[in-house]
């Protein structure tokens, strides 16, 4: 059993309210009239038991949840290949969580990765 809890009748978000299109996926859930959860990750701690639950959700690794190609990634590691184990992307989902490339929805046991905010009205 994991530790988020899944409610058929209840929507979960996970998004960083530091970027645009976290912002307006919370305004899409905020208003549609469903029971919700939001969860900033910028300002709420996800552990790392959450993100790999999120990531198995997803069939993912949690290196594939972080958005490699974002600036403050490759100021920190430049453009080379980066190896680490799963305990390395935890903490750098830990340290800087608005590398999560993609908000994540939870709907009952249905997770979905939105790349837009027109995906949470599509899911």
């Amino acid at each position: 059993m994991g530790v988020i809890a899944m409610d058929k009748k209840q929507i979960t978000l996970y998004y960083s309210s530091e970027n645009s299109i976290g912002k307006q996926l919370n305004a899409y859930v905020e208003s549609s009239g469903k029971e919700h959860l939001t969860i900033d990750i910028s300002k709420t701690n996800v552990t790392g038991t959450q993100w790999a639950e999120l990531a198995d959700g997803l069939g993912k690794t949690i290196s594939e949840l972080i958005n490699t190609d974002h600036p403050d990634f490759k100021d920190e590691y430049g453009d080379k290949t980066v190896n680490l184990d799963d305990d390395g992307w935890l903490k750098i989902l830990d340290k800087k969580p608005s590398l999560l490339k993609n908000a994540i929805v939870i709907k009952g046991k249905d997770f979905i990765e939105l790349t837009s905010a027109s995906d949470f009205k599509q899911s």
